[in-house]
């Protein structure tokens, strides 16, 4: 598994589909490296030689933003839309979504597991309500 970047990216897979696990290359980004840096990309990254990696990791230092540089980036956008208030920094504050989708139905992953408000459930609860009632 060579290393590009201090990520390990796949030996078994192409060149043009190994550079995707880098963050911030995708499927354009990472044909453009592989020509750029004149590889095949039909050859498996395990099959490259040192010389090729340096050119593939110089041509991601000097032209594209990725990994670390990248993440924090996007964390920065996303603390200034807070830290202004506007309507995408509420929406992420409040961990809901933010580009537009609807949330009355769907919207799990942002708004995590459903929380029931004012139904029983469980035997255990209906135990104790009837032990309530009782008591009353």
């Amino acid at each position: 598994m060579p290393r590009v970047l201090g990520i390990e990216i796949p030996g078994n897979k192409r060149v043009e589909y190994a550079l995707r696990y880098i963050y911030g290359i995708g499927p354009t980004s990472a044909r453009r490296i592989v020509e750029k840096a004149g590889i095949d990309p039909a050859r498996k990254a395990a099959d490259l030689k040192d010389e090729e990696i340096t050119r593939i990791t110089a041509i991601l230092q000097s032209d594209y933003r990725v990994e670390g540089d990248l993440r924090r980036e996007v964390a920065q956008n996303i603390r200034r839309l807070i830290a202004i208030g506007c309507y995408r920094g509420i929406r992420h504050r409040r961990g809901l979504p933010v580009r537009g989708q609807r949330t009355k139905t769907n919207a799990r992953t942002r708004k995590g597991p459903r929380k029931t408000v004012g139904a029983v459930r469980g035997k255990e609860a209906r135990a104790a309500i009837k032990k309530q009632e009782k008591q009353e």
